[in-house]
């Protein structure tokens, strides 16, 4: 077809396709376009191609989602540019009913860059591809993600900004065989736009129902150059204020009663946390270097300060910190508890229990005893300490208790090159390289290290996480005949992960240590000498696809990869898929292939501290994250890691029910359900918590892992238990009266721990099979008026799903979305709406006041409530 007429009749059945629906599963077939082009010549531009091809799922050649193998959802880049949202992980989970991502506050490193989950697994069992290609993962381990994200370590796809997409594709099965690690749950391939004319401009401001959480953003995009060479580009720059949910915990709550107004209110924050100078830019290019050889490419260039809160350091009861060692007194003297029990002194018989202020003193001496009683330290002790240039107590430097502030500086870039073209009439071949870096740059102010006592700073640089992967890949393609198509490949690719070293005092142990201070920046200890370094590893792949067609409606599809890791060893996989069409109105289709996942050279190695809270002992405590192949790891069972593998199964049904004749142009209604199967042997994920002997302590210690001092837990990477996920996905869309659709997207997703060992506990298990809703769902309704005004609502439901950290389960929600646009004039149109505009929240945590979260921070529609937007496109 000449260029003109192809790109015009792809792009109206994009839109035929795609029109008012989030999710396309059908379009009409190509005996129906021939009919409408024989009886109405004048349209024959218009309807020549009524389907997107995709280029997923498949090598040999690129396939509408209805003639696809495997299931395939393809959103349109103005539908996930749709509601405002500058996060593109957000646009895609009101959407994607199998895609899930929370808030996260709270949650160090992963509030920074968010985990997510597609089909109930966790964020590294899905591949992400830019233009089909693969795209490096974040330097971000997720150490808290309530379970189902714990130990993952995923890309980050915020980095996307949406203006610059096209169309993003969704495959909904395994394809470890086709595109290598990492692909167990599926692939999500975001195409960018690659128009070399015109553009367009867009602002977008929002806030929330409550008046926080103002955001704005400003994006654009332009196509520049010529058929021959061309370059589309995106920008977008913005910044999102913190929001707060919270409740006044009880503890802050009874030291304002007792008169100390050095505590804030809300001692703690839970909500979304500060996002600044979020600059998102994209380039996509191409050039034909002559009839036969295209150059492409690719990149990106994103950065990002996130800032947001920890958990509130009471000034009585922290210990390491403020809180002292338990006393009894007798009425004229205090004795540790041992020395009560010589003495035969009993609680309430002729003894009281008493908490102590941590005295410490700078030249070794010893202390006085500060009592604290009913939230009030003696008075008279309090005042011989300051009065005392040896003696220290962090009541002098934050006498209402502390809450750390804890962010990262973040950067990501990549570049991507590549020649393609043929070799003859047939044979095409494409050769590209990448470059993909991630950094997070860490920060923590408003916190100290307790052991330098009055010499210690109270801002922090901890370090850093860098990940940086290099690609190479060569693919062939050649049809054989009409019904044979061929692919093959070969791929290198190198993964580095970088710890950075802290500065000095983040990590160091100071003299006040042995007096019962804790070490290292509270709330998040920088990377010591033991814990920084660099390690990589490569990996080489050669793999093939086919596709054969038997007979007209029935295709049959192969992929078999073979992958060697160098600290691994091999690992060979395969695809089986077909779809075959029973008649014109009914296909089935179905797959069967195994998965292979490498744990990364991060998760191998990485040593992490964080601070969580305890809900058994109503108190925080220092967890670490320590290599499996630790010594104080061994003394629990760690050992070295093992890849992930599985084995995916699914089924389905395309239906077609024609409602109006063909000559209407209204699409028919189209109905996809497919089931599938995941089972996944040697999953990896973070053992059970492990308290810390003194024996394990000093062998920390003395190995370099300073922190270790500060511990009452920690856990290490296992993958020794086997779980299995199956549901179903639904998809129907249909025509709504004139100019209009309504579409339902479903999706039932249940995870079974189907072999566990000792290292992995009850409360892990219940995180894994009911951390997220099994039961998903959005009903979409899209309208025209006049060619001037476009109308949305969206119903989104979420089932039940349960929050270890509050040891509760929170019951279903329906949200509801709206939004309206209004075209101008014939370049400008402004848009209003609103997210939730209902102002739904989760339930209230029953134990809201505990640690101030009224809310479930693993709430899969977030916790902010109603979210008011506005925009103004123009375009060009």
């Amino acid at each position: 077809m000449p260029h003109r007429y192809r790109l015009k009749s792809l792009a109206l059945g994009f839109a035929l396709a795609m029109s008012g629906s989030a999710i396309a599963q059908e379009g009409q077939s190509a005996a129906s376009a021939d009919t409408t082009a024989t009886e109405f010549p004048d349209i024959l531009e218009e309807v020549i191609v009524l389907e997107e091809l995709v280029v997923i799922g498949s090598r040999a050649q690129p396939r509408s989602v209805t003639e696809s193998a495997v299931p395939i959802d393809v959103v349109a880049g103005e539908e996930v540019a749709k509601q405002a949202d500058t996060d593109l992980q957000n646009l895609i989970r009101n959407i994607v009913p199998s895609y899930n991502v929370s808030t996260q506050p709270i949650s160090d490193a992963s509030t920074v860059v968010r985990p997510v989950n597609l089909r109930g697994l966790a964020p590294d069992h899905a591949m992400v591809l830019i233009n089909g290609k693969r795209r490096h993962r974040a330097a971000v381990i997720h150490w808290l993600g309530n379970g189902v994200a714990d130990g993952a370590q995923g890309p980050d796809i915020s980095a996307i900004p949406s203006i610059a997409l096209k169309r993003v594709e969704v495959l909904r099965d395994g394809a470890s065989a086709q595109y290598g690690s990492d692909a167990i749950a599926g692939v999500l391939n975001f195409q960018l736009k690659d128009s070399y004319r015109g553009g367009s401009v867009e602002i977008k401001p929002g806030i929330f129902q409550q008046g926080d959480g103002r955001t704005y953003a400003v994006a654009g995009n332009i196509g520049l150059g010529s058929e021959r060479a061309w370059t589309n580009l995106s920008v977008e720059y913005g910044n999102a204020d913190d929001t707060d949910r919270s409740a006044q915990r009880a503890d802050a709550a009874r030291l304002i009663r007792e008169g100390n107004s050095a505590v804030a209110n809300p001692a703690q924050v839970w909500g979304q946390p500060f996002v600044r100078n979020d600059l998102k830019i994209f380039a996509n290019y191409g050039l034909s270097i002559n009839d036969n050889i295209e150059f492409y490419g690719h990149g990106n260039y994103a950065s990002k300060e996130v800032e947001g809160g920890f958990f509130y350091r009471n000034p009585n009861t922290r210990g390491g910190v403020y809180k002292g060692p338990v006393l009894m007194f007798d009425g004229t003297d205090y004795h540790t508890l041992a020395e009560a029990e010589e003495l035969g002194i009993v609680d309430g018989v002729n003894g009281t229990r008493t908490a102590t202020l941590l005295v410490g003193n700078m030249s070794g001496g010893d202390v006085p005893v500060v009592p604290i009683v009913c939230e009030v330290p003696d008075q008279n002790a309090l005042q011989q300490v300051l009065n005392d240039a040896n003696l220290f107590t962090f009541r002098e430097l934050f006498p209402g208790g502390f809450t750390p502030r804890f962010g990262a500086n973040t950067t990501d870039y990549a570049i991507l090159g590549g020649l393609k073209g043929t070799a003859s009439s047939l044979l095409s071949w494409d050769f590209s390289a990448s470059l993909g870096r991630h950094e997070a740059d860490f920060f923590i102010f408003n916190t100290v290290n307790a052991s330098l006592g009055a010499n210690t700073p109270t801002t922090f640089d901890p370090g850093a996480y860098i990940q940086t992967d290099t690609n190479f890949n060569f693919d062939v393609t050649y049809p054989f005949s009409d019904q044979f198509f061929f692919a093959a490949g070969a791929e290198y690719r190198i993964e580095n992960f970088e710890i950075v070293l802290g500065q000095a005092e983040s990590f160091q142990i100071g003299p006040l240590a042995g007096q019962g201070f804790s070490a290292a920046s509270n709330g998040f200890p920088g990377f010591s000498n033991i814990a920084a370094g660099s390690w990589s590893r490569a990996n080489w792949a050669i793999y093939g696809d086919a596709e054969f067609n038997p007979i007209e409606n029935w295709l049959v599809a192969a992929a078999l990869r073979f992958e060697n890791f160098e600290d691994f060893g091999s690992t060979t996989n395969y695809k089986l898929a077909t779809n075959y069409g029973v008649n014109e109105n009914l296909k089935v289709r179905g797959s069967f292939s195994t998965g292979f996942r490498a744990p990364t050279p991060g998760q191998q190695n990485a040593f992490n501290v964080t601070t969580e809270f305890n809900a058994a002992r109503n108190d925080l405590i220092n967890r670490g994250v320590i290599p499996s192949t630790n010594d104080a790891a061994a003394l629990k069972g760690g050992k070295a890691l093992k890849p992930e593998k599985s084995i995916n199964f699914t089924a389905g049904l395309i239906v077609t029910v024609p409602i109006y004749p063909i000559e209407t142009n209204i699409e028919p209604v189209n109905i996809t359900a497919d089931y599938f199967n995941i089972a996944v042997k040697d999953r990896l994920t973070l053992s059970q918590d492990y308290t810390l002997t003194e024996t394990e302590v000093q062998q920390l210690i003395s190995s370099g892992f300073t922190s270790a001092r500060n511990l009452q837990e920690f856990v290490f990477f296992i993958n020794d238990f086997e779980t299995s996920t199956q549901g179903i996905d639904i998809v129907i869309t249909a025509p709504f009266c004139c100019d209009g659709e309504i579409s339902l997207a479903y999706n039932f997703t249940s995870t079974e721990v189907t072999k566990r060992t000792e290292t992995l506990d009850d409360t892990r298990i219940r995180e894994l099979q009911e951390g997220l809703p099994k039961h998903r769902a959005n009903l979409t309704l899209t309208k025209t008026f006049r060619e001037k005004i476009d109308l949305l609502g969206r119903v989104r439901y979420y089932a039940s799903w349960y929050d270890s950290e509050d040891s509760y389960t929170y019951g279903d929600e329906f949200v509801l979305d709206l939004e309206a646009s209004y075209a101008l004039a014939k370049h400008s149109r402004i848009t209003v709406g609103a997210q939730n505009v209902l102002d739904i929240y989760p339930d209230v945590n029953p134990n809201a006041t505990s640690v101030g979260r009224l809310y479930s921070q693993f709430s899969p529609f977030g916790f902010g409530g109603a979210f008011w937007y506005g925009k103004y496109t123009f375009s060009f």
